[in-house]
């Protein structure tokens, strides 16, 4: 079961792959498409988060990711 959920702004997102390195249980990569901006934004594979918050903590770009927790 996953204790976290992992939520992406690809608005907001630079492409930097921070996030995806940080990321413990690997379930963040860079996407494909291109945001308004012209870079590959970091997704969610929508399965295995951990909920650690590690993602957001690497994340250069305030609002540009959201961890939230699953009640146990």
């Amino acid at each position: 079961m996953d204790r976290g959920l992992v939520q992406t702004n690809p608005e907001e997102c630079k492409g930097c792959g921070l996030c995806t390195e940080a990321c413990p249980p690997k379930v963040l990569r860079l996407s494909d498409r291109l945001n308004r901006y012209g870079y590959h934004p970091a997704e969610y594979i929508g399965a295995g988060c951990s909920g650690c918050g590690l993602c957001y903590y690497a994340c250069p770009e305030p609002g540009g990711i959201r961890v939230l927790r699953r009640a146990s």
